[in-house]
């Protein structure tokens, strides 16, 4: 049933993402907790998508998902065409390696490298000859040039964000996550952060899925997925 279903959507018009009766439970001692359920859309390239809803709703469970930092228990996930479920971890990982870029909440950056190090090493990972030009030049875009040799603890949680937006952009990604981007960042700085993502992601053509509880934001794509539940109970256009 799966290989049919992943068959059916590579036929169809491509998408940066495509989801099919997605599901996920965990099993629990009095019972399965049901997190997701039968959630189904597909994402354009080129589409910016807000992915809302309250606490609980499944917002980063389906994320993980779409990732393929984790496996569905029902359904199936293809990402530019390649079924994730199809795949092992390490096959899961290359993926993406090659199209995924992220940015996340509290920054994940790696505390032992400097800015510089941080923005270069996913292009380093990938077996680039040159990964401290492209590093460079990404760092200047997001106004961090004169803080290369900083580390993480240096930084302001501002700068912090704006390296995070520069290693997730440095390798071209085709399709870029944000969770909850300016989480812990005050309303000054999330806004500058948010427009400088978004400037990034049209000046990319990256596909961007944004998953955050904030309406305001959301507001900034140009479609929103609505979870409730684990369900999805709403798919629309923003602006029209």
């Amino acid at each position: 049933m799966l290989e049919a279903i992943v068959n059916t959507a590579r036929r169809a018009a491509p998408a940066a993402l495509a989801v099919e009766s997605l599901g996920k439970r965990v099993p629990l001692p009095a019972g399965d907790l049901v997190i997701l359920k039968d959630v189904t859309f597909t994402i354009a390239p080129g589409e910016t998508v807000a992915v809302v809803g309250a606490s609980g709703s499944g917002k980063s469970t389906l994320l993980s998902l779409l990732a393929g930092l984790d496996v569905p228990s029902t359904g199936c996930v293809l990402l530019d065409g390649t079924g994730l479920s199809t795949l092992d971890e390490d096959g899961r990982a290359r993926v993406r390696g090659e199209k995924v870029g992220f940015v996340f909440q509290n920054f994940q950056l790696l505390p032992s490298l400097t800015a510089l190090e941080n923005v270069m090493l996913p292009l380093e990972l990938r077996g680039d000859a040159d990964a401290e030009t492209p590093a460079r030049a990404i760092l200047q875009r997001v106004r961090l040039g004169e803080r290369l040799a900083h580390y993480p603890r240096q930084l302001s949680g501002g700068e912090q964000q704006r390296v995070a937006l520069a290693r997730a952009f440095v390798a071209r990604p085709g399709l870029l996550f944000a969770d909850e981007p300016t989480g812990n960042l005050d309303t000054h700085t999330g806004a500058a952060i948010i427009g400088l993502l978004f400037e990034l992601n049209a000046q990319s053509g990256t596909t961007l899925v944004l998953v955050t509880h904030d309406e305001a934001l959301a507001s900034r794509c140009g479609r929103r997925l609505r979870l409730d539940g684990g369900r999805l109970v709403g798919d629309e256009p923003i602006g029209t």
